[in-house]
């Protein structure tokens, strides 16, 4: 019985590479994109200074400024903001001390409290949230009646 053989094998045939076709990406939906535009500034984070974002912004720290945006700002529960706000929308859970202006929106939730003066279009406020100021509601200028 022979171990070895005298011959070599030949190697085995080399196939050609054909390239795998690529998995699809899936398409991004509204909300992963949302979440991905948004931003976050958790609990234990303390700015001073001004804060700027365009699309969202949610809050669960302190903030020391002012706050400027065209998008939603979220004040969490957690939150104490000393200063003026002007952005689209906004909704407070936590403390506020200063102006609020809104374009659109404004929101007071359960247990918020907002020490100073509110413009905006539309308001809504929780039965135990806390405001001590005033507002003042108005729509834009209404368009002239056509004569007939």
């Amino acid at each position: 019985m022979q171990m070895f053989s005298p011959t070599p094998k030949a190697d085995p045939p080399v196939l050609p590479q054909v390239p795998r076709p690529s998995t699809p990406t899936p398409p991004a939906t509204a909300a992963a994109v949302a979440q991905a535009q948004s931003g976050i500034l958790s609990s234990g984070v303390s700015i001073k200074g001004s804060v700027k974002f365009s699309t969202e912004l949610i809050i669960d720290g302190e903030v020391e400024g002012s706050i400027t945006s065209s998008g939603r700002l979220t004040v969490g529960k957690n939150a104490r903001i000393r200063g003026e706000i002007s952005t689209r929308s906004v909704v407070v859970h936590g403390t506020v001390d200063g102006n609020i202006t809104a374009a659109e929106r404004c929101e007071l939730h359960s247990g918020c409290t907002l020490r100073g003066d509110i413009e905006a279009p539309r308001l809504v406020v929780d039965e135990d949230a806390t405001f001590l100021g005033s507002a003042k509601i108005a729509t834009g200028p209404k368009p002239a009646a056509k004569d007939s």
